[in-house]
């Protein structure tokens, strides 16, 4: 994988190959980050990345200028690496390893946008039931936006009429305003 734009623009990371992870890819993630460039300076976001994996998009945020990123994840082997990688690159990543469910109901800190890409194998009922504990627990600022990686045999449409959804081969990002939950 390598960082596509900022200070850190063409590095390349190798993540172990134990790891249990299916890193967005690049084509998905430079559209993802036109996406946001069209709505969001960098240097004012403040970022949670969950399911973070090898911190793919958290190092991505953090070469553009984010002010905060906290990479989430429940696998200690992929915080150790986030942790590894982000301290070699002098990137500000926080981690914290804690399972997303525990960690959406505790949380007191809102986002201005929040990435998440779970597992493939994540039912229609887990992402409701992701959108509906960041939305009960408003981890989510006014003007802020989750925006969901899932496979292209999932549609998130069903759940609510105004998600935006973007395909890309077999992924699509499901991107959910604020004022549309």
């Amino acid at each position: 994988m390598r960082i596509i734009s900022g200070t850190k623009k063409s590095i390349s990371i190798r993540a172990p190959k134990n790891l249990p992870v299916r890193p967005t890819t690049d084509k998905v993630k430079e559209s993802l980050f036109n996406i946001i460039s069209n709505k969001f300076n960098y240097d004012e976001l403040i970022v949670l990345d969950l399911f973070s994996g090898t911190g793919n998009i958290s190092y991505e945020f953090a070469s553009r200028g984010c002010s905060e990123i906290l990479s989430i994840d429940n696998n200690n082997d992929c915080i150790k690496f986030i942790n590894k990688t982000s301290s070699i690159l002098e990137l500000n990543i926080q981690t914290k390893k804690i399972d997303y469910e525990i960690f959406l109901k505790n949380q007191k800190k809102s986002f201005d946008i929040i990435f998440a890409d779970p597992p493939y194998n994540f039912s229609i009922k887990q992402y409701i039931e992701l959108i509906d504990l960041i939305k009960k627990n408003e981890i989510l600022r006014n003007e802020g936006e989750i925006i969901i990686e899932h496979s292209s045999n999932i549609t998130l449409k069903e759940y609510n009429k105004n998600i935006e959804e973007r395909k890309y081969g077999s992924s699509i990002l499901s991107i959910i305003k604020k004022a549309s939950l």
